[in-house]
């Protein structure tokens, strides 16, 4: 006897599907094996930029795999929306549940990915953002594969970024202003910071008796239009500048993603953790910088002899365990011009 389906148990099976992605590779392409440790450095680098581009195979690859999933068969089908948001819907109940795809590599500096889309988007807890880590088979080289995934509620997400942000008068989240009567590829979801620039403390003040006629709860956001007037009275008496790095997931705070990125840089690979593999990529590369301003700052002989030894004992370290753990060694300069 089948079990109908609702959106919430939809969502739920769906998740358990996604989470099992983990250790899938992905054989459409490949990077190449650097050819030294100096190569390896600058490939730690660049390789992240690969992150859109999974994320696209991904997003197909996510709607073939749940497609073939029984769980769903004879109730609807997962469809990808390209443009839109989320980025995978299933398509026979209502209201529809959906996946908001995205790609992480870990050893990039942070989680570049933003979610800006309003709690108002969220009012049925029926989409859900899946976060996926992945890197080279090789940690730099290879195929790519998916290390680990998360699945959280999108609600939370946007409930977390709004709370962490938040904090009239001197960081004000905006809802979009009401697009709904614009054709649907023009109408705006996405919510904006915006951070204060007046230093005056008279106009500041003049802006706190303002939050505190609001009544105990007013430095609390809320979507409702009723508030945003609010804070459109607010940011009136106050000059605010658009904050360009606002709702990057790396920044919202939110413990769901917190526990995985902690779980994902504790994660063994080829000998060593996700955290160590960062720290030995950045360490030469710091101990150069820390070189480079000693010189600059025209130190002493003996401190630029000890940066330099510095940098020399991070290269060297470097290149061993890189020798050791994923085979790269230095090239012979007349093999490459073969």
């Amino acid at each position: 006897m089948s079990v109908a389906l609702d959106t919430g148990t939809i969502i739920q099976r769906a998740s358990g599907h996604l989470e099992d992605l983990t250790g899938h590779v992905f054989d459409v392409l490949e990077v190449s094996k650097p050819i030294s440790a100096a190569a390896a450095v600058n490939l730690s680098k660049v390789v992240s930029k690969l992150s859109p581009l999974l994320g696209n195979l991904i997003e197909f690859n996510t709607v073939e795999f749940l497609n073939k999933q029984k769980d769903f068969g004879g109730v609807g089908k997962w469809r990808r929306q390209d443009p839109g948001f989320p980025d995978t819907v299933f398509d026979g109940v209502s209201p529809t549940p959906g996946f908001e795809i995205k790609a992480w590599f870990p050893l990039a500096t942070e989680i570049t990915a933003r979610f800006k889309d309003s709690q108002a988007h969220f009012i049925h807890d029926n989409t859900y953002v899946c976060m996926l880590a992945w890197l080279p088979e090789h940690i730099i080289y290879g195929k790519p594969y998916i290390l680990d995934v998360v699945v959280v509620s999108g609600r939370s997400v946007a409930e977390a970024r709004d709370n962490h942000y938040h904090n009239p008068p001197f960081y004000v989240v905006r809802e979009p202003e009401d697009t709904t009567a614009r054709t649907i590829n023009l109408q705006q979801t996405n919510t904006n910071g915006y951070r204060i620039q007046t230093a005056d403390s008279a106009r500041i003040a003049a802006a706190n008796k303002l939050i505190a006629s609001w009544g105990a709860n007013g430095k609390a956001y809320s979507p409702d239009p009723a508030y945003q007037d609010k804070l459109k009275e607010l940011m009136a008496l106050l000059t605010y500048r658009l904050d360009t790095n606002y709702a990057k997931m790396d920044r919202i705070v939110h413990t769901g993603l917190e526990e995985f990125k902690a779980r994902v840089m504790r994660t063994k690979v080829h000998g060593l953790t996700i955290a160590q593999w960062d720290r030995l990529f950045r360490s030469a590369e710091q101990a150069r910088k820390a070189l480079a301003k000693a010189v600059l700052l025209k130190s002493s002989a003996a401190l630029i002899a000890r940066f330099t030894a510095r940098v020399a004992d991070a290269e060297a370290r470097l290149a061993q365990v890189l020798k050791d753990r994923l085979g790269i060694t230095e090239a012979d300069p007349t093999d490459l011009l073969e």
